[in-house]
Formats: C-alpha cells, sequence, structure tokens
C-alpha cells in the first residue's frame, strides 16, 4: 500500500469524526466505560489471587492445645511437632503472651477487652514455620492428631475463600463486560453506518469507476479502530491513576498486604485493554461495512 494511499483513507477517516463528533463521542465514551470496568476487575481480581497465594506460601502452622494440659504433656507436644518431616522449629506461644499479641494488634480498641476482666480466653499454641509451602497441609493434618492439639490452623479456610470470591468476581465481570462490549460495539457500528449512508452516492461512484471493496473499507474500518483506540486510551490513563492513588494509600496505612507492584503489571493491563479497545472498533466497521457491501 502507498504512503500516499494511506495518507487519504486516515484524512477520510478523520474528516469523517468530525462530521459525526456525537456519535463519535457516544462510540468513545461507551468503549471507555466498557474497558475502564474490565480494567478495575482484572485488576481487583489478579490482587486477589496474589494474596491468596502470598497466604497460601506462608510456611507456618497455628496450633492450639487443650486446655487442661500439664507442662510436661506440652512439653512432649512440641516434642512431636519438631520430629515430624519438613519442621524447622515450634515456637511456644503462652496464652498471657497471646493475650499481649492479641491487645497490642487492637491498638486504641483494648477496652473491648475489659468485659473479660481477668478471664483469659486464649488457649496456649505452638507456631510451627516450615521447610516448603507444599508441606503446611499434611503435616497440619498429622498434628491434629497427636494427643492434647484442640486444632491446627494455617488460614486455608481464608485463601480459599479469596479464591472463590476471586472466581465470582470473574464471572460476574466477564458477564458485565460481554454486554458493555456489545454495546460498545453496537454504538461504533451505528457511527459507521451512519457515515456510509451520508457518503452512499460518493461510495456508488467510486464503484463504478472500479474501486475496489478493500480501498472504500478502510477509512472506514480505520475510523472505527480510532474511536476504539481513543476509548481505550481513556480508559487507561483513568486507571493507572487510579492505581497509584490506590497502591500509595495502601502502602501508608496496609504495608503489609502484598499487592502487585505498579510496574510492569499495569503496563501489561494498558496494553491488553488498548488492543482490546482497538479490536471492538474494528469489529464494529465490520458489521457495519458488511451489510453495506452486500447492497
Amino acid at each position: 500500500m502507498k504512503i500516499s494511499t494511506m495518507e487519504y483513507f486516515v484524512k477520510e477517516s478523520f474528516t469523517s469524526l468530525r462530521r459525526n463528533s456525537l456519535m463519535s463521542f457516544a462510540s468513545i465514551s461507551t468503549v471507555a466505560l466498557s474497558l475502564l470496568i474490565l480494567g478495575l476487575f482484572l485488576i481487583m481480581v489478579l490482587n486477589m489471587n496474589k494474596m491468596a497465594a502470598s497466604l497460601e506460601s506462608q510456611v507456618q502452622i497455628s496450633v492450639y492445645l487443650q486446655d487442661d494440659l500439664k507442662s510436661l504433656e506440652v512439653q512432649d507436644i512440641g516434642k512431636k511437632i519438631e520430629k515430624l518431616p519438613g519442621v524447622n522449629q515450634a515456637l511456644f506461644v503462652s496464652k498471657q503472651e497471646a493475650l499481649e499479641r492479641f491487645k497490642q494488634r487492637l491498638g486504641e480498641q483494648q477496652g473491648m477487652l475489659n468485659a473479660l476482666g481477668d478471664t483469659n480466653p486464649l488457649p496456649n499454641a505452638f507456631e510451627v514455620r516450615l521447610d516448603k509451602p507444599e508441606q503446611v497441609r499434611p503435616t497440619a493434618q498429622a498434628i491434629s492428631q497427636i494427643k492434647g492439639v484442640e486444632t491446627a490452623k494455617y488460614g486455608q479456610e481464608v485463601v480459599e475463600h479469596m479464591f472463590n470470591l476471586a472466581k465470582m468476581l470473574r464471572i460476574i465481570g466477564g458477564v458485565l463486560i460481554i454486554f458493555l462490549a456489545l454495546a460498545a460495539t453496537f454504538i461504533i457500528s451505528n457511527t459507521i453506518r451512519i457515515t456510509v449512508f451520508a457518503r452512499r452516492k460518493e461510495i456508488g461512484i467510486m464503484k463504478y469507476v472500479g474501486a475496489t471493496d478493500w480501498f472504500i473499507r478502510w477509512p472506514f474500518l480505520i475510523e472505527g479502530m480510532i474511536l476504539g483506540f481513543c476509548g481505550a486510551l481513556i480508559a487507561v490513563l483513568l486507571l493507572v491513576e487510579a492505581y497509584s492513588i490506590f497502591t500509595s494509600q495502601v502502602y501508608k496505612s496496609l504495608a503489609f498486604l502484598p499487592l502487585i507492584p505498579k510496574y510492569p503489571f499495569i503496563t501489561n493491563i494498558s496494553i491488553f485493554l488498548l488492543v482490546i479497545g482497538t479490536v471492538i472498533g474494528a469489529l464494529g466497521s465490520t458489521i457495519s461495512l458488511r451489510r453495506f457491501m452486500k447492497v
């Protein structure tokens, strides 16, 4: 394709966008909204997966003991735990130490514990550290079988809940994005159709003098791609700014939260959205032109 021909196609596309500025604005806005929601869902789901994976990879088991155990029995349990394969350390945490830790977590809300008086409802426990994350589940099951152990927990319920929530968000987000993508495609299709109708006589003359179907298609195809790309660009700019603000606020107050670093994560999401937006624009143009070319 000659450079002069491509320049003609691009010029015609921008001329058409100016003529139908209202419909162009509607198309760009719909694409921007659709892809902004898609981007938010992607960021949310991927970060939740990372948090769940981070929790799952923490090689520590909390072992809670029965209340009526004697000191020697507690020591014996500790020795049995340390003999299990893959166990690095079994650190004993007394009831009093556990209560002090709990108070520190509550911070200014420690007053809520006043109702307990001198009662300490927390059990004696062991914090068990392992070599590898994959050993957590079988080791926890083995520890729970030791006499005197009330329960052995390692956050699996929290992990499973997070994965289930992420799965639900993917489903909801997927359905919502399909509808929004269809709406964006429909509006872009109508925008192109209006342009085609306005230029029907000119296009008819072009066909009579021997212009190929693709020569006629290209300006409209480029127009649709521009609409989709512009909508995606707006969504990307909003998304980058929103994620920057979100991560900075989280790191100030919840620095321990395992969020995905901004780069190259947000760059990859941006490229993905720009490609999707351009494809939606091209698809909308193709739908309109297919109908027109059959006339």
